[in-house]
């Protein structure tokens, strides 16, 4: 990233589309098209089975690390669905204020009002173009995919993430496959591409991607003000993603009140801000192939209206600029989440991923709470013990500290009908494994049949079963076909609990007293690289 490779490279991927869709012909329908330059950015190119690409590639987005601002997607997917008779729905910017956008595709085509539409056009490709791949997947989260494409790399095979809609990985065809990981075969024809097109004076007229939005007051977004610029951009899919380019510290005006809330403690505000500054540098990877660096979604951190970032929010910011948590002078995998139980999770609990020393099971509470438990809590009669008291645990004010969920065997069957279409209905759940946390790694699900038994796995068991705020709990049949599940906490439970956080700043903990309990080892303060970044 970084390096632009020469004008022959560039002009190679010069035309930059895709999202294809498989038809019954068995060709495929692209969904997108785009037209980069060479922009001082590395153009990642796709690798296949003989000489066949993967898929399309996009131009990288610039390294956050050097100061450059953040590439983050509002709106991925524009344009897809489009048909030779039906346009996707259309995209409405609109002026936060009086003056007006201004808008400039790569042609130098040039249109300001304070309002502008952009609709899509499916057209022909000149040539067709044949894409193979082996992909891997679906998984629960990207931090289950990258495990999966790390291994792949070791080998040598230029695997990548993907999210076409759910994560995947992508590696060429005719490449070692990945002992114990489902693997399927993909190929097909890519004929057709959507263009953005936008109602002109003299009719409607198509646009040449990358398109560059301006918004002098801002732009008028699901409810908040963004300040931008903005980029309209394919992405590897052929749909088209509506980016803003925010310096970091501004993005954190957009992240920090929606993730832990504007009026917490101010020693909570501050962690939190570390963390998001953290997570961002260390995830800014995430969606490299698709040419931007994060989403504004749960599948990230969540990036809403930076208006409402209070004052102590901004101060939080402001006292905190530039500081993250390294680990090996590396920004750490700064994960949090909203509530842990009374236990932190290693990383590993959560997600297929390495182990890390910051990331690891430990009691959360005070010294009575910690000597009430020893761990591992691989038991079942300990983790209910656990969860039957709170006593000395840190963040037991929240609302999800501890739960009940009961599920049907209707329920079961409908949740898991993706992953399991002959899954008839369910008669006996089994946990198989629980971590050192206490947290369930592997649940068993069988039915009244002669089918395999469904093993939910780590993230993939609130993927499917939805109605689970955690996988710290324990399960019990209660009725024919009716299973209570009794838990505690919200989230995957690894690195800061923000509830904890919240009840340990008002206990009169410091920001870095706070961060060190959550993340033991790691150090608090600017990288090397960036204590001269603007």
């Amino acid at each position: 990233m970084g390096v632009c490779r020469g004008e022959a490279l560039a002009k190679t991927f010069h035309r930059s589309l895709i999202r294809s869709k498989q038809v019954m012909s068995g060709a495929l329908v692209l969904l997108g098209v785009c037209t980069v330059g060479c922009d001082a950015q590395e153009v990642i190119p796709p690798v296949g089975s003989v000489g066949m690409p993967t898929h399309q590639a996009v131009q990288a987005p610039p390294v956050p690390m050097s100061g450059r601002s953040l590439w983050v997607a509002l709106q991925p997917y524009l344009g897809q669905g489009t048909t030779s008779s039906r346009s996707a729905p259309s995209l409405r910017l609109i002026s936060a204020g009086h003056q007006p956008l201004l808008l400039k595709d790569a042609r130098g085509d040039v249109q300001r009002a304070p309002l502008i539409t952009i609709t899509w056009r499916l057209v022909a490709l000149e040539e067709p173009l044949q894409l193979s791949r082996q992909v891997a997947g679906p998984f629960a989260s990207f931090e289950s995919a990258e495990q999966v494409a790390s291994q792949w790399r070791e080998l040598g095979v230029a695997a990548v993430v993907a999210h076409p809609s759910e994560w995947e990985v992508w590696a060429p065809q005719g490449v070692q496959p990945l002992p114990g990981v489902d693997i399927r075969l993909w190929q097909g024809i890519v004929s057709t591409a959507v263009q953005p097109v936008i109602q002109g004076d003299s009719g409607d007229r198509s646009l040449v991607g990358p398109i560059q939005i301006d918004a002098p007051d801002g732009l008028s977004w699901k409810g908040g003000v963004y300040l931008g610029p903005f980029q309209l951009q394919v992405d590897a899919y052929g749909s088209w993603t509506l980016v803003e380019h925010v310096p970091l510290e501004r993005y954190l005006e957009g992240v920090v009140p929606h993730e832990i809330g504007a009026g917490a403690p101010s020693a909570a505000l501050a962690a939190q801000t570390v963390l998001a500054r953290t997570w961002a540098l260390a995830n800014s990877h995430r969606f490299a192939l698709d040419g931007y660096h994060l989403c504004s979604d749960t599948q990230c951190q969540v990036y809403s209206d930076p208006r409402q970032a209070s004052f102590g929010v901004r101060q939080a910011i402001v006292s905190t600029a530039g500081k993250v948590l390294s680990w090996k002078e590396q920004p750490i995998n700064a994960v949090y989440h909203a509530s842990n139980g009374g236990v932190m999770a290693a990383g590993s609990e959560a997600w297929s991923m390495q182990s890390v020393p910051y990331l690891r099971a430990q009691l959360d509470g005070s010294v009575g709470w910690v000597d009430r438990f020893l761990l591992p809590l691989t038991e079942r009669v300990v983790v209910k013990s656990l969860l039957d008291n709170s006593d000395g645990a840190y963040g037991q004010g929240h609302p999800r500290f501890r739960w009940t969920r009961t599920l049907t065997a209707e329920q079961l069957q409908q949740a898991l009908r993706l992953v399991a279409p002959s899954l008839s209905m369910p008669q006996r759940l089994t946990v198989l494994e629980r971590g050192p946390s206490g947290r369930v790694l592997s649940l068993e699900i069988r039915d009244d049949g002669h089918q395999p038994p469904v093993v939910l796995r780590l993230d993939a068991i609130r993927r499917h079963l939805r109605q689970l705020p955690s996988t710290l709990f324990v399960v019990e049949e209660v009725g024919v076909g009716v299973w209570q599940f009794s838990g505690g906490g919200f989230g995957h439970g690894a690195g800061l609990s923000q509830a904890g956080a919240v009840d340990l700043a008002r206990r009169g903990w410091t920001t870095e007293q706070i961060l060190s309990h959550y993340y033991p080892g790691t150090t608090y303060g600017p990288l090397p690289e960036m204590k001269d970044a603007p």
